[in-house]
Formats: structure tokens, C-alpha cells, sequence
């Protein structure tokens, strides 16, 4: 898309980097992550209306610390600095950065110095909650700013030179403990920077359907639909925009969920009038999954079986140039992280993978969206809530949610265990409360009492969590009447188990899926 206002953000290598990115865009505001090692030429050549410098792990003082040409600082453009950035602000423009006594890592009081644009609309003038998180501190800020607030432990926590347009924050205003944190975005976005709230799902969805048809003309695509949010948004976009030229492949590997593919694929035939091609491949996958018990195993041979069963059947439709995929910005920002905290793309993710194989260009409507954008694109379609809103699911499927050998009998039990959780957490009004809620099927059994016998069998875990872009994650305090609920169904209804016990454990350290 050719979007004239943007925000650049250079990633330090910050965990919180992404945030930055979302807060921008649900201010309106179109902003992109790059890598802290892009050239000034390359950074020029993106026309960016301002630049943010993120935080990150290194020290400025350390001879591998990143850095940035110091030539970006005279080119006029307004630029916020935060935690590292701050920094590497005041390090690179002639102030003092030195190591703190005691690293400042939580919640800290943060008072105001003197009159600043970030502070303007803030409820209380004197004084905020912010987050902090950092090793170094600013000991004396460069020629032409001024120190703006301090806390108790440091006596520079934000400086600015008003003039240049160029600030910075020790703290984390991305980050929801931070109070205000939004509104001081918003503050140096609209007051400082002057830009404008343009960026919508209404927009983006009216520049791809005038975009699309633009680049792929009268040419054939093949999009691999699984019925996850993003896939069945590429598919809706790209029949709005190019119609029967579009054919979608929905492969049945034989993991998904009780009734899910027909669920899907009906919905999507009836009132999107999608070519779609619906492919039943169980006994494939399973075979192949046979005795593996490994997860990254099962993952790979997944991987590979669906690029085999997908290409088979492109092959059989003339006349296709383009593959469309649901990949989403955070993909892309894996990719090309700076040493960030999600560096590896896990074996089964969009980026790489068919176009290799399949020699096809690609077609990435969504590659520029967060998830959450994704969902408010798919409301801007007319897709219903039980779409819109359905839990993610991943794309080895049931496969990694099994721990250990896959089995049909194994599979069916954790299908109708996952069967219940999903109705409870409905019938409760809980689903759309939280981020992802399923059954895990352990690789053990445990005695138990049923009637008057005596019972050896399997154990289920629930995996119900709060997140807001699965980056983090802790574990759902829904009402223990719901768990009991879904506990006692379980056992009572799922033959082959005996036993539910409730996953407590946050993300980090923990991941959401098991495998």
C-alpha cells in the first residue's frame, strides 16, 4: 500500500517493540518496524513522517551495542526515543549515559520538570505511574534539551529539545502499566508530529479491493484455507476483489476440530459463493503421523504432507499464477527481528514455506495487519462473530495438542473433551471473554474410582488464557463452577478419561500450546 503519513519505528531488540507498532495504529496512525541496522538510505527512501527508537536489552556503554547513523538526527524529523532509545539519544548527541546502582525494573512515580507537548492533555499534571525497565540511565542530557521528568530514583526519566522535535522517555508508554501511555503517544503523534488519524480497517479494506485487482489482473490464485480468521479474510478480500479467479484449497488432514471443516466450508459456500475445492486427506496425514511422537516431527511431517496434497491439487486448476497466504506483520517482523525476543519462526509458519515449492508469486493482502486489525477487516467484510472471534488455532492442528503418539482413538477423545470446553465456555459467555480456551490430551493415565471399579486412564489438561496478541499471556480466572462444569462433563461423558486437572502457568515462561 502507498500510505503517505507513517511512523518508522527502529527495533532495539525490545520485547515491547511490537506494542509500540500497535499503539501507534490504534491511534490512527499507519507505523512499521524495521531493524535498527537499516541504512539511512534505505530509511530515507520510506519517507517517514516521524521515527520512534525502541528500547532494548544492550547497553550503549558495551562495544557491540547497537547503534544509528547520526545523520538521521539532522534531518529534521520529529523523533521519540524510549528506554534504550532515550539512551542512545542522549549518548549520540553529545549527553552522558551511565550504568545505574540498582537495574529499575516495575512500577515507578514519575514527576513532571518543566512544560512539555507529551504531557498537554494528561488528566494529572503532576505526577503518572509508569513502567520502567532498564540497567543504564541518562546522567546528563545533550546540548539543547531539557530535562522534562524525573522519578526517585533517577533525575532524568524524560527529556526534550522542543525546538527540534525530539524527545524521550525512560519509561515505556507502549506498555499498559504505564498510566497514560496512549494518550503521550497520541500527544507526540497529533501535537508534535501534527498527523492525522487516517489509518482504518474501512480504508485498507477500500485501497486492497482497488489494489488487488491491479496486481494480480486477469490472472488465476490458489489460497490455502484453513478456517482460521486469516486465511478466511485473504479468501473473502480476494473473491470481492478478483471473484472466480480465486480458488481455495481446504485440506483435511484429519486434525481439526469436531465438525470443523464443515462448519467452515458451509458457511463460506452459502453466503460468499467461494470456488472452493475441499479436500479430504486423513488418512494421508495419519499414516505419516503414525508412531512419531516428537512434536517438532509431527510438525515437519504436517508441513510437508499439506505442501504435497496442496500442490497436487493446484496442479489440476489451470492457469493459477499467484498464491495467496494469510500472512500477518508479525511474520514479517520475526523475519527480520534485531536479536527481539521471537526471532525463530516455528517450523509450521507462513513465511517461507509453499512459494519455494510451488514457484508461484505471492499475493499478501493482510502482510502489512496485527490481529486485531485482521478481526476489525473481517467485521468490514460481513463476517459473522463466530468467525470473527474464533480461537486460534494452529496449523499442525489437534497434532500438537495430543502430547505424544497420534492415534484415532486418541484423537477422538480429545475431540470431544475440546467439544465440551468450547460449548461451556459458550454457553457461559466466557468464549469471547478470553483469548483461546482448549482440551490437552496428556501422554499419561491415572487411577480413579468409577461406580465400583476401579479405573486407569487418561488425563485431560485445560489450556484457557487472556492475551491480547498472544505475545503474552497468563492463564483465564474464569469461575470455578465453569472448570467444574467442564470437568465433570469431561469425565462423565468422554469415555476413556478419569481425570481434568487446569493449566495455571503464564506465558513467559510457559507457552500457550503445549507443544
Amino acid at each position: 500500500m502507498d500510505i503517505q503519513e507513517k511512523v518508522i519505528i527502529l527495533d532495539f531488540g525490545s520485547q515491547y517493540t511490537q506494542l509500540i507498532a500497535r499503539r501507534t495504529r490504534e491511534s490512527g496512525v499507519y507505523s512499521e518496524i524495521h531493524p535498527c541496522t537499516i541504512t539511512p538510505e534505505e530509511l530515507k527512501a520510506l519517507q517517514p513522517s516521524a521515527i520512534i527508537l525502541s528500547g532494548g536489552p544492550a547497553s550503549v556503554s558495551s562495544p557491540d551495542s547497537p547503534g544509528i547513523d547520526p545523520s538521521i538526527f539532522e534531518w529534521g524529523l520529529p523523533i521519540l526515543g524510549i528506554c534504550y532509545g532515550m539512551q542512545l539519544m542522549a549518548h549520540v548527541l553529545g549527553g552522558k549515559v551511565a550504568p545505574s546502582l540498582d537495574r529499575e525494573y516495575g512500577r515507578s512515580d514519575l514527576h513532571f520538570e518543566g512544560h512539555c507537548p507529551l504531557w498537554e492533555t494528561l488528566s494529572d499534571a503532576g505526577k503518572l505511574t509508569v513502567w520502567m525497565s532498564h540497567g543504564d540511565h541518562v546522567l546528563a542530557v545533550p546540548p539543547g534539551f531539557s530535562v522534562m521528568a524525573k522519578t526517585q530514583n533517577i533525575e532524568i526519566a524524560a527529556m526534550a529539545d522542543v525546538g527540534r522535535k525530539m524527545y524521550a522517555l525512560q519509561f515505556h508508554p507502549e506498555v499498559a502499566h504505564t498510566e497514560q501511555g496512549d494518550e503521550i503517544l497520541r500527544n507526540f503523534l497529533f501535537h508534535v508530529v501534527g498527523l492525522k488519524s487516517v489509518w482504518t480497517m474501512s480504508s485498507f479494506v477500500d485501497s486492497m479491493l482497488q489494489a488487488l485487482p491491479e496486481q494480480i489482473g486477469d490472472d488465476k490464485v490458489v489460497c490455502g484455507l484453513s478456517g482460521g480468521i486469516d486465511s478466511t479474510v485473504v479468501a473473502v478480500l480476494l473473491n470481492k476483489a478478483i471473484g472466480k479467479n480465486l480458488h481455495c484449497i481446504f485440506v483435511d488432514n484429519g486434525l481439526l476440530r469436531a465438525g470443523e471443516g464443515d462448519e467452515v466450508i458451509g458457511y463460506l459456500r452459502q453466503h460468499f459463493d467461494l470456488n472452493l475445492h475441499y479436500i479430504k486427506a486423513q488418512d494421508k496425514f495419519l499414516s505419516r503421523l503414525e508412531g512419531l511422537e516428537d512434536p517438532e516431527q509431527k510438525r515437519k511431517i504436517i508441513g510437508y504432507t499439506f505442501i504435497e496434497v496442496f500442490e497436487e491439487e493446484a496442479k489440476k486448476i489451470p492457469g493459477v499464477k499467484y498464491l495467496a497466504q494469510g500472512t500477518l506483520y508479525p511474520d514479517v517482523i520475526e523475519s527480520i527481528s534485531f536479536k527481539g525476543p521471537s526471532a525463530v519462526i516455528k517450523s509450521h509458519h507462513n513465511v517461507g514455506g509453499l512459494p519455494e515449492k510451488m514457484d508461484l508469486a505471492l499475493v499478501e493482502p493482510l502482510r502489512e495487519l496485527f490481529k486485531d486489525e485482521v478481526r476489525k477487516v473481517a467485521q468490514e467484510l460481513g463476517l459473522p462473530d463466530f468467525i470473527v472471534w474464533r480461537h486460534p488455532f494452529p496449523g499442525p492442528g489437534l497434532a500438537i495438542r495430543v502430547i505424544g503418539e497420534i492415534t484415532d482413538e486418541r484423537l477422538e477423545i480429545l475431540r470431544q473433551a475440546d467439544k465440551i470446553v468450547q460449548h461451556e465456555l459458550m454457553a457461559s459467555n466466557w468464549y469471547y471473554k478470553v483469548w483461546q480456551g482448549f482440551a490437552v490430551l496428556l501422554p499419561l493415565k491415572t487411577v480413579g474410582v468409577m461406580g465400583d471399579e476401579r479405573t486407569y486412564e487418561h488425563v485431560i489438561a485445560l489450556r484457557i488464557v487472556d492475551s491480547i496478541d498472544a505475545m503474552t499471556a497468563d492463564w483465564s480466572r474464569i469461575p470455578t463452577e465453569i472448570l467444574g462444569r467442564m470437568s465433570s462433563r469431561i469425565i462423565n461423558e468422554v469415555k476413556g478419561v478419569n481425570r481434568v486437572v487446569y493449566d495455571i502457568s503464564s506465558k513467559p515462561p510457559s507457552t500457550i500450546e503445549w507443544e
